[in-house]
């Protein structure tokens, strides 16, 4: 019997395979490349640098865009207003487009005092052998070594620091040239001035917080740094910065009384300020005076809002300027909050401990360690002392006149 023409005009090829299947092998979605970022390894985030490296090692890598990082002031402003001008000096050199908002001092001053960059910077330390003469012998420097007690002891790593290299450096003694500054796309909110521009609404939130938010809504979505843009698109990052939230020149009676009118004005901004920055390509650094605030359980409630949050407490003006246990630093870090991204645990730092200091051309962020011999120095300068006391009185005899170190 013969076979039916249309199977046998058939090609071969058409034939269905004997080991067809119907999965597809899943591929990874091409993840965003935009200059000055980079993915975690952790979780796949997006990051961006805070501008100071040790603090990008403390958040995991960086600052994941979407988020909010809280930084508390220290009771002057100084090291608090330095991390927010490392942001922005970092968003600087990466080509980042800048929103800076501020109710105290013009949002142009602040960037006039961005640190300058490094831009020639490789990181790499010079090494100790061009120092020495040539005439010296290799063996005579091995020879000089630390008291014997400490040689089997670990070295203590201060610095916090990665293996790759992310962000740039900044020398804090120089301004950022003009041309450098001007080259970035920054948008400016300076509080008197819209306050003047704003309508009455109805809202639950203050209008300064309102105008803020709708400032930064309009600068979302005309710049086009919303995730829904398609990505065929030029993508880029929008690093907004704003200075002392929650002072009463943003017309918030938070930190002016224990019991404040406007209680839920601040969280309810936070609420907003998240919703903006998930669904865009946003990331943010908020400074705030929490020592005016009188609500420690609203202030938790703010810190909790916020993705990362850390709180600088200086020495000055304290007993610890002082001390000579802290005389290598300049205050105290304290990590209040970590972030939950697309993960159940979220990574700890390692140490807790944690001090900042400013040296004089870099703000540092380091492991705090107390010296090892300033007890034992103590103990065997008063151990000395007690000898000699010791000694003259049993020269002088029991009836020598004079005050006595030890009287038995």
């Amino acid at each position: 019997m013969a076979a039916p023409m249309s199977s046998v005009g058939k090609p071969v090829v058409e034939r269905l395979p004997s080991n067809s299947t119907s999965f597809q092998k899943k591929t990874r979605s091409k993840l965003i490349s935009i200059p000055g970022t980079r993915p975690s390894v952790q979780n796949g985030q997006l990051l961006v640098s805070t501008g100071v490296t040790s603090l990008d090692f403390l958040l995991g890598g960086g600052l994941a865009v979407g988020t909010v990082l809280l930084v508390e002031e220290d009771r002057y402003d100084s090291y608090s207003c330095m991390i927010l001008k490392y942001f922005l000096a970092e968003g600087v050199v990466c080509q980042h487009q800048l929103f800076v908002a501020a109710a105290q001092d013009n949002p142009d001053d602040i960037l006039q005092e961005l640190p300058s960059p490094i831009l020639d910077d490789v990181a790499i330390h010079k090494p100790t052998e061009q120092s020495r003469l040539p005439s010296e012998p290799q063996d005579s420097l091995d020879a000089m070594k630390i008291a014997w007690r400490y040689q089997n002891l670990p070295k203590v790593q201060s610095t916090l620091a990665s293996s790759t290299r992310f962000g740039h450096y900044y020398d804090v003694s120089k301004t950022m040239e003009p041309e450098i500054r001007q080259a970035a796309k920054c948008h400016r909110f300076y509080l008197p001035e819209h306050l003047s521009q704003s309508s009455t609404t109805h809202s639950p939130m203050l209008p300064s917080y309102s105008s803020l938010l709708k400032s930064l809504q309009e600068v979302i979505h005309k710049e086009g740094f919303e995730i829904t843009v398609p990505a065929s698109m030029s993508r880029n990052i929008l690093r907004v910065g704003v200075h002392s939230l929650g002072s009463a020149l943003w017309g918030d009676d938070l930190s002016c009384y224990d019991n404040p009118r406007h209680r839920h004005a601040l969280t309810t901004f936070l609420y907003g300020l998240r919703a903006l920055l998930r669904s865009s390509l946003s990331v943010a650094v908020v400074t705030l005076p929490s020592h005016l605030v009188q609500d420690r359980a609203l202030m938790g409630s703010i810190t909790r809002l916020c993705d990362n949050a850390i709180a600088l407490e200086s020495f000055k003006g304290s007993e610890r300027e002082t001390n000579p246990l802290y005389k290598d630093y300049h205050g105290l870090l304290h990590v209040q909050q970590v972030p939950h991204l697309n993960c159940l645990a979220s990574q700890l730092p390692d140490h807790k401990d944690l001090a900042f200091k400013l040296k004089r051309k870099q703000f540092s962020i380091e492991k705090l360690h107390l010296p090892p011999d300033l007890s034992e120095t103590v103990s065997r300068v008063s151990r000395s002392e007690l000898v000699g006391a010791a000694v003259a009185a049993s020269a002088c005899g029991s009836g020598a006149s004079g005050t006595k170190h030890l009287d038995f």
